[in-house]
């Protein structure tokens, strides 16, 4: 049995995501795409600038599943370089 120091998690690595998103346009756009980032990871921390069309996303999931995700959801993602 493997011994972890203390306040040490087995938790996957968060990863910080910076996605272009095309599409949306109002607050229901926002709770929208929240959802459906927060389907793939209940944990994700999601905050939605509509003003310059980007989603900055902390998560468990990987950038293609987000974008897949989002794409599902009806709006056109791509990742971007933080």
């Amino acid at each position: 049995m493997r011994h972890f120091g203390k306040g040490v998690s087995m938790e996957e690595p968060r990863k910080d995501l910076l996605m272009q998103v095309e599409g949306m346009t109002c607050q229901g756009c926002v709770n929208s795409v929240t959802k459906a980032i927060q389907r793939l990871d209940p944990g994700a921390k999601v905050e939605v600038d509509l003003d310059h069309g980007r989603v900055h996303v902390v998560t468990t999931a990987q950038a293609l599943e987000v974008t897949q995700a989002l794409n599902a959801a009806g709006y056109e993602a791509t990742g971007m370089t933080m």
